[in-house]
């Protein structure tokens, strides 16, 4: 578990260190780390659900397939719908990264 600690810290100082880096005297410091923090979490979390949710529908279809071979077009269109809804939620986050990097 200490492990797991140590890597939250380094990825935060790895965030936060480019506003460290850019910050100019008497422009507030570091009064955007949060847009900066949001950011780096909104593109990571989108981008690890979206990996987890296609990777399990796709699993669990193939799994389906495998068990019945029969129902593979019956299994098609729900699955590629559902790709297509994982992949949406995972654009969301990245254009919310996106706007986000635009207030820093």
């Amino acid at each position: 578990m200490a492990k797991y600690g140590k890597l939250l810290v380094w990825a935060v100082a790895l965030v936060l260190a480019p506003q460290i880096a850019f910050a100019q005297e008497g422009a507030g410091g570091l009064s955007n780390w949060g847009a900066a923090l949001g950011a780096g979490l909104a593109f990571g979390l989108a981008g690890l659900g979206c990996g987890l949710g296609q990777g399990l529908t796709a699993g669990n279809t193939t799994a389906g397939i495998a068990r019945n071979p029969g129902a593979a077009g019956a299994m098609n269109v729900p699955f590629i719908l559902g790709m297509a809804l994982i992949e949406s939620i995972a654009l969301v986050g990245f254009v919310t990264a996106y706007l986000l990097i635009g207030q820093i």
